[in-house]
């Protein structure tokens, strides 16, 4: 405790916290949103096939990856506790951000063997990649009261995102001249590959060596974690343990409460968007050629990238001047009109158009989502419990809104009606976020 009390506020440590995002977020961009969505979408249309076989059946590629991400963020929702309740009695959660950093990064290297003929193999590191960088961002989040004042949380959890719009959008750049020049880099066409779905290979290495390398600025620096006192039973249950004791608490903390059942409803919603955005124009936008998609789909994740790094500066300075809960009403506000926008899109000058206002918000509701939580947690060290609350809930909703999209656009045969569906849930997030600073 004392290590950390004695660093708390001190720039080199928020520095550092900060520049995990700058690590991680490659994954999220590369891997989650931009490359890995098209080579996905590549290897099917190249092998000239929409359903692969697997686990026994015949299985269509959209619900494919929809079903592993869902599956993924549901163990991801029963590990979170178990590290936690862990890292509490140890008093050592650096140990777990380690562990499950290296785990996401080297999975991400994995992919490079991702083909339709070691399709399990695949579908294991797409899994394990989701894994690791969940559960690692979420004990990174974690550290945030630990590190820095209340009135640093919001500056310091916008500097984080912002360091990780910088960051993924260098190595997607990057990994954008491979795809579309790979013989400039020496890529070319064999062993059955054409040399742009190498290339893409190519970029999930260099995902893994970006987090691994990077990492190790925060992993200097970070304290190891409070200590929880007491008797050590049931360790490994004691993370569900603890989740009880936090949701005994919120009985007595009505804002905090209300708070988190806003954030559970359009956190649903800003999840599954960041997910299925790219399988959205990938299917549903008339690209006039294989080539102008990659190209698109990869030019639209960076405007969303570049311009969030503006949106989460502004959203934390509206933040200071009007309150985060009123911020955070307008950006769903927001959200709602871009969900009804996205129904309508066509052309792939609309998509751009979607991209650059979703990274108004995007990067805004993530950052202030998180430093507002922080701010409104009772006086407590045990912060991890706190965070992984705050996480499962995520991650549950990550569940919910992913499936429900799937079941939505299979039932009406169009992807276009799950979008409206999600503009519901920000909806519902307004008139939750409203009654937060409501007395009783």
């Amino acid at each position: 405790m004392a290590q950390v009390l004695a660093l708390k506020g001190s720039k080199k440590l928020l520095n550092a916290w900060a520049f995990y995002d700058w690590a991680n977020s490659v994954y999220s961009l590369v891997i989650s949103s931009a490359v890995f969505p098209i080579f996905y979408g590549a290897l099917f249309r190249v092998a000239g096939i929409e359903k692969v076989t697997v686990f026994g059946g015949e299985i269509a590629r959209a619900p494919l990856i929809s079903y592993v991400t869902s599956l993924a963020f549901v163990f991801i929702a029963i590990v979170t506790p178990l590290v936690s309740g862990i890292a509490d009695y140890m008093g050592n959660k650096k140990i777990f951000l380690k562990f499950f950093c290296y785990l996401g990064a080297l999975s991400c290297i994995g992919l490079y063997w991702f083909s339709l003929e070691n399709i399990y193999f695949g579908l294991t590191c797409y899994f394990f990649g989701l894994v690791g960088f969940w559960v690692s961002f979420a004990i990174n989040n974690s550290y945030l009261p630990d590190i820095a004042y209340p009135e640093q949380q919001d500056g310091i959890s916008a500097k984080g995102f912002s360091l990780g719009y910088v960051g993924s959008v260098i190595l997607l750049v990057f990994n954008l001249a491979m795809v579309m020049q790979p013989n400039v880099f020496g890529i070319t066409d064999g062993g059955g590959e054409v040399a742009e779905i190498k290339a893409m290979k190519y970029s999930f290495i260099s995902v893994g060596i970006w987090w691994i390398l990077f990492s190790q600025y925060t992993f200097t620096h970070l304290p190891k974690g409070y200590k929880r006192e007491g008797e050590r039973k049931n360790i490994i249950m004691n993370g569900f343990q603890e989740l009880q004791s936090v949701w005994r608490q919120l009985g007595n903390q009505t804002r905090l409460k209300r708070y988190l059942g806003a954030f559970f409803v359009y956190s649903m919603a800003v999840q599954t968007v960041m997910l299925i955005a790219t399988y959205f124009g990938e299917e549903e936008i008339a690209w006039g050629s294989d080539s102008e998609r990659t190209t698109g789909l990869i030019v639209s994740i960076l405007v969303i990238q570049i311009v969030a790094i503006l949106g989460a500066t502004l959203t934390a300075k509206a933040s200071g001047k009007y309150g985060n809960i009123k911020t955070l009403m307008v950006i769903n506000c927001i959200w709602v009109m871009l969900c009804v926008y996205a129904y309508f899109l066509q052309t792939p000058t609309d998509f751009y158009i979607a991209a650059g206002l979703v990274g108004m918000v995007m990067g805004g509701i993530q950052a202030l989502s998180r430093s507002t939580y922080s701010k409104f947690l009772p006086e407590t060290t045990d912060t991890t419990s706190f965070f992984s609350f705050y996480d499962v809930a995520e991650k549950i909703g990550i569940i919910i809104g992913t499936f429900m999209y799937g079941f939505v656009s299979q039932v009406t045969g169009s992807m276009r009606n799950s979008i409206i569906f999600l503009g519901l849930f920000f909806l519902m997030g307004i008139f939750l976020l409203a009654r937060v600073n409501h007395k009783e």
